[in-house]
């Protein structure tokens, strides 16, 4: 009777968490779980995106405790999966969170800057520079002993540089899935640090004068360009680039939902209803694969490092056109700093462009002519998504030809 309480205490200690945090390797659970509390002490305390952050901080403490097998593996036991696994398996592996976030950013976006000023579209495609630094990035690094990064997932992780985290994810669960969880964690990081990424480098690439430039006013825009924008967008994807019309498609349903004024409850649903439920769903899914024992690798820290160059690389290549356009054409003045909201994340980095510029003169306001740039880099992640979803295999077919 003894030997079987004995037993009993045993098999109940063994179930605990401090019994998995001592077991071998739950040391790295461990500090995941810190890191979970960083994330929440940047979103609560520092205000740095709470919406992406704190969700996403919330996935990786409960992927990381022992054996609550809330995601990943299923419970040895029952064989049920935890409830951020089915998240992660329907929203996630099926390309569906990223497109229903497309639908509410274009829900909730004003196109109106970038129809008035037209040129910013060459910021947001400038920002896109970053993409393809780490493409080139990432198949150098598969020289590297325990890094093997092919085609498809240095197209993968290029996309990062976007800073766009659904078009991330929608790229690599067609490319390369097994890094689906990696290459999402670390778009997602990034777009949600924007606000200590970006700063740096814009100050480092503009002089004083130049980050108080003030740009004339934009032209009114009228409704029907409003409506007819979206409908010429479609058009030219549909004919040119089909590979990206998922995403494209959905931004531009729900821009038209916003302009078009006779739907305005299905516009108001996919502005707040949609997008906040998703963005849980998603936050959560994203932050369930910060999992010590699929993160703690050489690979994953790989793909943070690309990542990060890839973010720095299109952030500058923003700033960087947009002093050459002061140069062709001085009439005209292009605050420099807008360029770095060629990234795609939307409103944030726009916001961060205005921020910066009001350091240098309180009474410039940046963020509308921003958000031109902003709203394009929105457009340009998903077309270059389009083209390396559609070039990448044909190479990939190519070279095993070979």
């Amino acid at each position: 009777m003894l030997e079987g309480i004995t037993t009993g205490l045993t098999l109940l200690a063994q179930s605990t968490g401090l019994y998995g945090f001592l077991q071998s390797g739950g040391w790295g659970n461990f500090l995941m779980i810190l890191v979970g509390f960083v994330l929440l002490y940047l979103a609560i305390k520092k205000g740095f995106e709470p919406l992406l952050l704190i969700p996403i901080a919330m996935g990786c403490i409960l992927s990381n405790i022992p054996f609550a097998y809330i995601a990943g593996d299923p419970d040895p036991v029952s064989g049920q999966v935890g409830f951020i696994q089915v998240l992660y398996n329907a929203g996630i592996e099926s390309g569906l969170f990223p497109v229903l976030i497309f639908m509410g950013v274009g829900a909730m976006t004003d196109f109106g800057p970038l129809i008035a000023n037209p040129k910013t579209l060459f910021l947001g495609a400038a920002a896109q520079l970053g993409i393809f630094t780490a493409l080139i990035g990432a198949l150098l690094l598969s020289f590297l002993p325990g890094i093997n990064f092919d085609l498809n997932v240095a197209a993968s992780i290029g996309i990062i540089g976007g800073a766009d985290g659904p078009t991330a994810i929608y790229v690599t669960r067609y490319l390369a899935p097994e890094y689906l969880g990696s290459i999402a964690v670390a778009a997602y990081s990034y777009m949600a640090l924007v606000p200590i990424i970006q700063p740096p480098i814009m100050r480092l690439l503009t002089t004083e004068k130049e980050r108080k430039i003030r740009m004339q006013q934009m032209r009114p825009v009228s409704k029907l360009e409003k409506i007819i924008f979206p409908l010429e967008v479609i058009t030219v994807c549909a004919i040119l680039l089909p590979s990206a019309c998922s995403l494209i498609g959905a931004l531009m349903i729900g821009n038209l939902a916003r302009e078009c004024g006779c739907i305005d409850r299905l516009s108001d649903t996919m502005q707040n209803a949609l997008m906040n439920t998703v963005t849980i769903f998603l936050g959560l899914s994203v932050g369930s694969k910060m999992a010590a024992e699929r993160f703690l690798n050489l690979e994953t820290l790989g793909i943070l490092l690309l990542g990060m160059v890839a973010f720095g690389v299109g952030t500058a290549g923003g700033v960087l056109l947009g002093k050459l356009m002061n140069k062709l054409d001085p009439k005209h003045p292009v605050n420099p700093l807008i360029g770095s909201a060629g990234v795609s994340a939307v409103p944030m980095a726009a916001r961060v462009s205005s921020k910066v510029g009001q350091e240098a003169d309180p009474q410039n306001f940046l963020l509308m002519h921003a958000m031109g740039p902003n709203v394009s880099g929105v457009i340009g992640s998903a077309v270059a998504a389009g083209v390396l979803m559609s070039v990448v295999p044909v190479f990939v077919q190519m070279s095993q030809m070979v």
